[in-house]
């Protein structure tokens, strides 16, 4: 299992990321959808691209299983885009994708990530809600994720952009007790490499 969870981006997604990849852009939906928010989602896939890969586009939230099953199979490497965290975890589990995407970690597919899609492979959001959202979907009432690490990832820790120094502070008070916490500041991500970890 080879993993590159990443606060937003990170040199080493070239050497990780292989083959055809799939980027997975769920949680950026939202943004997609906003013509203030576009730029961040369209730049993001832009520096995936720029590593020189073949990409396939995946919204699992409206693309049939089967066609999900199909472009994973037929994928050698997977990328999680950043966005909103709960959106993602919803689309994931009511398509059926969260399964088959632990399946093809665990057998060997590298899975690079940014930001929600770093959130997502703890055992649960719960701890993410002070940073996203939970009403972008309220259809969604078990935060239970990919499990694929023990650590639960507050990304964007060094406190600036959107998620100010306050919000970073009020998610370790309400959390860090109770959760192991793991922050990472834009430019750190947690590489997964078998039973080894490590920030870089």
């Amino acid at each position: 299992m080879h993993l590159l969870l990443t606060s937003m981006l990170h040199p080493k997604m070239r050497e990780v990321l292989t083959g055809r990849v799939v980027y997975i852009q769920d949680a950026a939906r939202i943004l997609l959808e906003s013509p203030k928010l576009r730029e961040h989602a369209q730049s993001e896939h832009r520096q995936v691209e720029e590593c020189g890969f073949e990409m396939v586009d995946l919204m699992l939230a409206t693309t049939p299983k089967e066609q999900i099953v199909d472009v994973l199979d037929h994928a050698d490497s997977i990328y999680m885009a950043s966005g909103e965290t709960f959106d993602l975890l919803n689309a994931l589990k009511t398509s059926g994708a969260d399964r088959l995407i632990v399946d093809k970690v665990c057998a060997g597919m590298p899975y690079v990530s940014s930001s929600a899609g770093s959130v997502v492979t703890g055992p649960s959001i719960d701890p993410i809600s002070v940073m996203d959202s939970p009403d972008l979907a309220p259809d969604l009432h078990d935060y239970t994720a990919l499990g694929l690490i023990d650590k639960y990832i507050v990304p964007h820790a060094q406190g600036t952009g959107p998620y100010s120094a306050d919000i970073i502070s009020q998610t370790i008070e309400k959390y860090g007790d109770d959760y192991p916490l793991l922050l990472l500041n834009d430019g750190q991500a947690l590489e997964v490499e078998g039973d080894e970890q490590q920030v870089i």
